[in-house]
């Protein structure tokens, strides 16, 4: 998933600290770095693959808000 579409996933989600609690990745060290990564390299496929149904809500969330 490239950056943009990452921005705007987490920004829907309210946040990196609250993108990565939807996830279950706050508990792992590092998960700030990791998450802030990802706003500018884009989120791995693996991690998209592993959370495809809360990454689409979002991406729902973030259209239907944009509309």
């Amino acid at each position: 998933m490239n950056k943009d579409e990452t921005r705007e996933i987490i920004k829907a989600a309210g946040g990196d600290r609250a993108f990565a609690r939807l996830l279950s990745l706050d508990g792992t060290p590092g998960y700030q770095q990791r998450i802030n990564n990802w706003k500018r390299r884009g989120m791995p496929a693996a991690v998209v693959l592993d959370h495809l149904p809360t990454i689409q809500a979002l991406q729902a969330t973030e259209h239907h808000e944009a509309a």
